[in-house]
């Protein structure tokens, strides 16, 4: 089982290295792997107009501390990537709200993916960010996703409204969509992934003061 840590402006020096690497996959997987050239930039680092100090990252690593896989949420009362590049997606009117967050950048690592199924990563990953969402008092997530999406997180028991139209990009579709933030959706995810009890590692979400603000 890896170590989920949550990391935010408040703790973000203690966990430098990591939030290094963590932009450094992102490259990897988003410009090299998957060929977005569109987010594609000089070094091999990626990083948007979202990856300010209302970012909250969930960093997954292995016994030796390296980091495997990830995510990020960020306030949606900031700019975010629904609210101010995508409000199509949701008929111009995307939600915004203190108890909304947005969810995007969710990876994983090539060496930890599974052919055919859902990789228990993806599921520990999933569940710290359900509990990250509860501990930060969030009701909802939004987010921009390929299309297939809301039916493989509806599999897990998560309920999720689809808020517009789907958009065809060149190599994709993608749709925007809220998720409600639930201790039901916690639990059948943790049953799908059998997953037993927290997934965060508790010094590391106390470590960060956004994290506990209500």
């Amino acid at each position: 089982m890896s170590r989920i840590i949550v990391v935010d402006w408040s703790n973000k020096v203690v966990y430098r290295q990591q939030l290094e690497r963590h932009f450094r996959l992102r490259h990897e997987i988003y410009v090299v792997e998957r060929g977005w050239q569109s987010i594609a930039r000089p070094i091999n680092i990626e990083m948007d107009a979202f990856d300010t100090e209302h970012a909250i990252y969930l960093l997954a690593l292995d016994s030796s501390g390296d980091v495997i896989g990830g995510s990020r949420i960020v306030p949606t009362s900031k700019p975010h990537l629904l609210g101010d590049v995508f409000p199509q997606l949701a008929n111009g009117m995307p939600p915004r709200a203190p108890d909304i967050f947005e969810w995007t950048r969710f990876f994983i690592a090539f060496p930890h993916r599974t052919t055919g199924k859902s990789a228990r990563l993806a599921g520990e990953i999933l569940c710290g960010l359900i509990e990250t969402g509860l501990r930060l008092g969030a009701r909802q997530f939004s987010v921009v996703c390929e299309a297939f999406w809301p039916d493989r997180l509806r599999a897990l028991g998560w309920s999720v409204a689809i808020l517009g139209e789907i958009l065809r990009l060149e190599d994709c579709e993608i749709v925007g969509a809220v998720i409600d933030v639930t201790e039901l959706a916690l639990e059948s995810t943790r049953r799908f992934y059998g997953i037993e009890g927290s997934v965060l590692q508790m010094s590391c979400v106390h470590a960060g003061t956004e994290v506990l603000r209500p």
